[in-house]
């Protein structure tokens, strides 16, 4: 038997849903997308970063050339701790992934996203050369 307090656990849930509504839930998860979709043009367009898939919801994979690159730049972005991504794997290449999924996430924050991309790609770079 389940323990009492594991009950109430999707209350929360349910009490964000009932509050949004149909119509909020939905335009909620359209920003997420939005926003998704913008870090990867605005990304993509910065030389040496590859996006890796289509963005039809809420995830972005990026590469940066081979997989050592890739892991120093996300190890560059973790330490930086200006935004949250995480280092993964995907089609046997290693990559960042990028989830977009707080409610809140505005163009302030893509545009802060970007910038730390820009400039932990720009670090590995300076110390590799």
């Amino acid at each position: 038997m389940p323990e009492l307090s594991r009950r109430a656990r999707g209350v929360p849930v349910w009490a964000a849903l009932k509050s949004l509504g149909r119509d909020g839930v939905v335009a909620q998860v359209r920003g997420l997308v939005l926003h998704a979709r913008q870090l990867a043009e605005r990304l993509s367009a910065l030389d040496g970063v590859e996006v890796l898939n289509d963005v039809d919801y809420t995830q972005v994979s990026l590469a940066f050339g081979d997989d050592a690159t890739t892991r120093a730049v996300t190890a560059r972005i973790i330490a930086d701790g200006r935004v949250w991504m995480s280092g993964s794997r995907w089609q046997d290449r290693d990559i960042l992934r990028i989830s977009v999924s707080n409610w809140s996430t505005d163009d302030a924050d893509v545009a802060v996203a970007v910038e730390a991309v820009r400039n932990a790609l720009a670090a590995v770079r300076t110390r590799s050369s």
